[in-house]
């Protein structure tokens, strides 16, 4: 029987207990048709959006990877990553249908019953490169995110037969290998910049040792002006590269100020956004820029990032060849698994994590 209104919302424990521990997530509380948003998800006013605060006549660069002219390309990946931080690509070579199977199958996983999903948790998963969740660090978080995910860390194809949800599996594997050789692409054209023209096997290691792919679920929200669906944050990341669905909701602040703009689904397209390990690497000429997701009243959202990162033994630090001028570090050596514990052991919090590595 169907979890009635009032018993969920009899208190806080109970909100608890529902969401994260029998694992129905947020998408438990919109599937019972809430009409008014549960206090745990309640954000305060400084970490709602406003709309005095969102620039809607800009946008973030599009660019498209067809261009036979290779250098404009170039030019172009390396600006919006030195001034916006993030950019969509378009005509980047993976077929449309890999994208609608691996969104499709994302639907397909939330729409598993609450104890298939738990499966996956913190608590039961096989391994801990399996991991299904919601909000960001429930244990951690004053208000909660209003947003499910599951995350999948990349070992081996062996490997995620035998952990991976076999509903998404297939897909999830697929949209990862059709997007190696753009990302193989962009950090070639992004290293060229720095002085390397070659990527040895340490730099790959360093640059793309390790791959993450996120699920995230965003189910419709009563009163979502009220709740966000993730707090400001950049990623840990080298590179993200996310495939939003045509809802959209993610919103970039504009470098050195206070302002936000919205990032509109393009069909097709992905999105590129600079991580906080290229940051470091490049000594801060490449930018990790904040970004959020705002809730939505009217529809499900799904969005599918890949996380491109070093590997968690690798250290990163502002790399040798950006510094043979002279330039001066801004950042320490640090290793990054130290750097993503730090991360993830409190709520997002706009760029507090990178200035942790600063000198």
């Amino acid at each position: 029987m169907a979890p009635t209104l009032s018993t969920i919302l009899s208190d806080s424990r109970d909100i608890k207990n529902f969401v994260v521990d029998e694992g129905h997530g947020v998408k438990g509380l919109s599937d019972i048709d809430l009409q008014i948003l549960p206090k745990q998800y309640i954000q305060p006013p400084q970490e709602q959006i406003s709309t005095s605060t969102i620039l809607t006549e800009e946008s973030i660069p599009v660019i498209d990877m067809s261009n036979s002219n290779e250098q404009i390309v170039a030019d172009m990946i390396c600006n919006a990553a030195e001034k916006w931080g993030f950019f969509q690509i378009v005509n980047h070579g993976i077929p449309m249908q890999v994208l609608e199977n691996v969104k499709n199958a994302a639907h397909k996983f939330y729409g598993l019953p609450a104890e298939e999903k738990k499966k996956y948790s913190k608590e039961e998963s096989l391994t801990n490169n399996v991991r299904y969740g919601t909000s960001f660090s429930p244990r951690a978080e004053k208000a909660l995110e209003w947003k499910d995910w599951l995350s999948l860390f990349y070992v081996s194809d062996e490997e995620a037969a035998a952990f991976w949800p076999s509903i998404c599996r297939d897909e999830a594997l697929e949209y990862r290998k059709k997007s190696e050789r753009v990302i193989k692409q962009l950090l070639e054209i992004l290293m060229k910049r720095l002085n390397i023209t070659c990527i040895d096997e340490t730099k790959e290691s360093l640059l793309m040792g390790s791959t993450r792919i996120n699920l995230n679920y965003y189910p419709k929200c009563p009163n979502p002006d009220l709740t966000i669906g993730v707090g400001r944050h950049s990623d840990v990341s080298t590179l993200t590269i996310l495939l939003q669905d045509e809802i959209g909701g993610l919103y970039v602040r504009k470098l050195d100020t206070d302002f936000w703009i919205h990032v509109p689904p393009i069909d097709g397209s992905l999105v590129i956004n600079v991580g906080d390990a290229l940051q470091i690497l490049s000594n801060g000429r490449y930018k990790s820029i904040e970004h959020r997701v705002i809730a939505n009243g009217n529809n499900n959202r799904v969005s599918v990032p890949i996380f491109v990162n070093p590997k968690p033994s690798d250290v990163i630090g502002p790399l040798a060849e950006v510094l043979q001028n002279g330039e001066k570090p801004i950042y320490k050596q640090l290793l990054y698994s130290d750097y993503v514990r730090h991360f993830f052991k409190k709520p997002h919090d706009g760029k507090e994590t990178v200035d942790f590595a600063k000198v």
